[in-house]
């Protein structure tokens, strides 16, 4: 029988939630910059003074990564001691932590990355060795943050380790990445038992525009269903039907690996939605040829609060688990993102008074990040900061201050009346706000 641990989002009010920016490719090379966010944003150093923020705001719960190549910094060898300080004042501040395990990169010593033969082992062995350390302290892990972005950067445009590319790197890929999820998911499950919640997390992948026209046509069908192929294969949906599994088995995928995947589904205890309205949307263009990503990107498509409600409601009936905006803002001014968090949170009380189950509402991140572009170039990080946190990142003589904006404010207004209001009177709460 369950603690009740997955009660906490399913049986009461909204819980309002942030993230801290931790995308991790410490991989570098000729013209390449490893990324860390937390070494860009100094977490590492501000570490607690960031908590206290993430409290003061009134969030219920952090999203938050482990950095598997600082922890892990030799095969069998673990560094915990920072992880360890910071997961315990999270819980000290009554924030409850869900647990990021893979947020893209795998340690400098593994070579082949998430294409190397032993990766599910490893990634398999730090998640169990995680889960086992934090015991007492931790139940909400998500096991793999945005697998399709994994696919699409590592898989198919070749702009991260291991640099495949193509539909067959898209393919070896996918069946990777979903090997160690799963294999994490069942190693934690055996560590904590029926308290284990795991919050599965994935980028919303929309196509519109000329996707009938004869030269997009195939593309973006196989895109289309190619958007939730990693959390399909884990949760056993890839079997005789699956529109992909032709493409799969062209492209080297083994059918005794799919069985095997097929027989030890790993399902979401909730399903999380990453989306964001000026980018969640691509627009294919009838006559002009985009591969997508850095390189070559599709434009998009602001498709703002019908992409989320779609994305939230196509995802609830997918999996069959309730729902969670794990990931939303938009990079603009203070008013546009506070805009942006009003309309967004009033359509989530919507689709709950509708009867979604949408448990939790997630703002990333807590502060400014910096832009995945910043691998790619030679100038300072300022030239990539994205504007998109409750509070903005200042360069200062000490370093990165982070300076409280009006959304700051805002947020914290709704973290605090969500269980005592109605979401009508909620509606009126931001309108007061702007």
């Amino acid at each position: 029988m369950r603690d009740r641990l997955t009660d906490w989002y399913t049986d009461g009010p909204l819980r309002f939630g942030l993230g801290v920016e931790n995308t991790f490719v410490p991989q570098g090379g000729p013209g390449l910059r490893p990324i860390d966010e937390y070494e860009l944003t100094e977490h590492y150093t501000r570490w607690r003074g960031d908590l206290d923020l993430a409290a003061g705001v009134g969030a219920e719960f952090l999203r938050w990564g482990i950095p598997w190549h600082r922890v892990n910094p030799e095969p069998g060898r673990w560094d915990w001691g920072w992880t360890d300080r910071v997961i315990g004042r999270m819980v000290e501040l009554g924030i409850r932590p869900i647990i990021d395990l893979l947020h893209y990169g795998t340690p400098l010593w593994l070579d082949g990355q998430f294409a190397a033969r032993d990766y599910p082992q490893r990634v398999t062995e730090y998640a169990v060795a995680a889960a086992e350390r934090y015991s007492d302290l931790v139940t909400d892990y998500t096991p793999v943050n945005e697998p399709m972005i994994h696919v699409l950067f590592c898989g198919e445009y070749g702009y991260w380790p291991p640099y495949l590319k193509g539909k067959e790197g898209a393919a070896r890929l996918a069946m990777a990445i979903a090997k160690g999820f799963q294999a994490t998911q069942h190693g934690i499950r055996e560590v904590l038992g029926e308290r284990a919640t795991f919050v599965h997390v994935d980028a919303s992948l929309r196509y519109a525009g000329a996707v009938d026209a004869p030269e997009h046509r195939e593309t973006a069908e196989r895109l289309r269903h190619q958007a939730f192929l990693v959390e399909d294969l884990v949760t056993g949906r890839v079997g005789a039907d699956h529109p992909l599994l032709d493409l799969l088995l062209r492209q080297g995928a083994e059918e005794s690996t799919l069985d095997d995947l097929a027989r030890r589904p790993a399902h979401p205890d909730i399903m999380g939605v990453n989306y964001y309205p000026r980018h969640s949307t691509e627009v294919f263009e009838a006559g002009v040829h985009h591969r997508g990503g850095f390189a070559d990107p599709r434009p998009t498509r602001d498709d703002g609060l019908a992409g989320l409600s779609e994305m939230l409601v196509e995802y609830a009936r997918r999996y069959g688990a309730p729902v969670m905006v794990t990931e939303t803002c938009v990079t603009g001014t203070v008013a546009e993102r506070i805009d942006w968090l009003k309309a967004s949170v009033a359509e989530v009380g919507r689709l709950r008074t509708d009867g979604l189950a949408v448990v939790g509402y997630t703002w990333w991140p807590l502060f400014d990040m910096y832009e995945w572009t910043y691998r790619h170039s030679s100038g300072p990080r300022s030239d990539h900061q994205l504007a998109m946190g409750l509070y903005e990142l200042v360069e200062s003589a000490g370093g990165l201050e982070r300076r409280r904006t009006p959304l700051a404010d805002a947020f914290l207004a709704l973290a605090r009346r969500q269980e005592d209001v109605s979401w009508a009177e909620a509606g009126r709460t931001m309108e007061e706000l702007r």
